[in-house]
């Protein structure tokens, strides 16, 4: 296996940037740098192109029709389903649902499991890490039920820690839900170890993979993850198609988590009974022309590699900390000790909107507010944040522009 620096500098960048059409564009009147890749990433010409030629030459409903198109969008549907399960290392195609995203995803499992398997004065536990998404379905779940959910708070550094969590799994607790990287600061949680913690007890536990998808490779199979989910649009993909992926044995028990066409195998006024997974989960018309972006959005990671953009990335953070932190008053928020994606910060006194504001009007797009972890900013102690976050066509270059820019809305306060 080749080394960090051997595979950074296999990468050709400025061919990869090559492929995504929105890298060209200019924000009034300089050169785009974008820096908001958590929220979402450009999109190679590979998928868009893909997509309008489905529209244009495979166009129809899927699981049907007995006619050439049905058939034809049915298999390129199916293909993307077993592109997921290789890339994630599933063990089966139909351990596969295909969900408009991670949110949906969550709140897949939050009702479907949920109302299976918790019961009055059961317990869940989120991490304080969370993204609202990974919050909210909880919490209603346990309106719901009038259960109790249980939080795991992070150390000073903005880490979590295995043995914390174990001290929090009491027989109750039916569920733990936990970010694999924080979408507000980076940090890579070790989910490795929480899903030993937590399996050694007989809980299962669903991983939030948004913001990791894109970073580094994922094996469910090596993880033994019960539950993973994830978005397209994160990793180089089309919007409002997403995966979630959860182990047979679980899915089998779940309840449908909608009802409508294809999740029927028989429907009478009297009784209707389930299709088969995946499908049992997949009710109405799947989205499936984004299915085939997906796919083809994983051709794209895999023909770079996945270990050569993590590498890439990561000496793209270790250069982005180092130069940052050169800057006057930059105060970079959270020091775990592993990092994906992005940093968060402040400068100095002046509001964060203000910040994203003038970067942008230098061409620089960077996220600004609370990116939907109000309660982890609550326990930091702070109102919000600018967001910096990376992707493999990001340079160096680009991290020196916005050192540059921080440097000029320093001057000017």
């Amino acid at each position: 296996m080749m080394n960090a620096v051997s595979m950074q500098t296999a990468l050709d960048i400025k061919s990869i940037r090559a492929m995504f059409p929105a890298l060209s564009l200019s924000v009034y009147n300089k050169p785009l740098v974008y820096l908001d890749n958590s929220a979402t990433t450009h999109k190679p010409a590979l998928v868009i192109d893909g997509i309008s030629d489905f529209y244009r030459t495979r166009n129809s409903n899927i699981h049907r029709g007995v006619h050439y198109l049905s058939e034809a969008a049915t298999l390129a549907y199916e293909e993307a389903r077993n592109k997921v399960k290789d890339f994630i290392g599933a063990q089966h195609s139909h351990e596969i649902i295909f969900t408009r995203g991670t949110t949906e995803s969550i709140n897949l499992v939050a009702f479907s499991y949920g109302e299976k398997f918790v019961h009055e004065g059961d317990e869940i536990i989120i991490s304080a890490l969370e993204h609202h998404s990974n919050i909210v379905p909880w919490q209603m779940l346990c309106e719901r039920k009038n259960a109790k959910l249980k939080v795991l708070y992070f150390d000073q550094n903005t880490e979590l820690h295995p043995e914390k969590l174990d001290e929090l799994i009491t027989p109750r607790t039916k569920l733990v839900s936990i970010t694999w990287v924080s979408n507000l600061l980076g940090t890579v949680v070790p989910v490795k170890e929480m899903i030993e913690v937590a399996h050694a007890k007989g809980v299962p536990v669903m991983i939030d993979a948004a913001q990791a998808i894109q970073h580094f490779s994922i094996d469910v199979s090596w993880l033994d993850a019960d539950f993973l989910a994830f978005s397209a649009h994160k990793a180089y993909g089309p919007t409002g198609i997403g995966v979630l992926y959860g182990k047979t044995e679980w899915l089998n028990q779940m309840p449908p988590y909608q009802g409508g066409g294809d999740m029927i195998e028989t429907v009478s006024f009297e009784k209707t009974t389930y299709n088969q997974l995946p499908f049992k989960f997949e009710a109405g018309t799947g989205n499936f022309v984004d299915a085939y972006g997906m796919g083809l959005a994983i051709d794209f990671i895999r023909s770079i590699g996945i270990e050569n953009i993590a590498a890439h990335e990561h000496q793209l953070m270790e250069y982005a900390i180092e130069t940052l932190s050169r800057v006057e008053n930059f105060m970079m928020v959270g020091n775990p000790a592993n990092r994906a994606g992005a940093i968060s910060f402040n400068l100095g006194s002046i509001h964060h909107y203000d910040v994203g504001m003038l970067l942008d009007k230098m061409g620089i797009a960077v996220r600004t507010g609370t990116h939907c972890a109000q309660p982890a900013l609550e326990v930091l102690d702070i109102q919000g944040t600018v967001r910096a976050s990376f992707a493999v066509y990001n340079t160096t270059q680009e991290i020196d522009a916005l050192a540059d820019a921080l440097r000029f809305i320093n001057n000017i306060f």
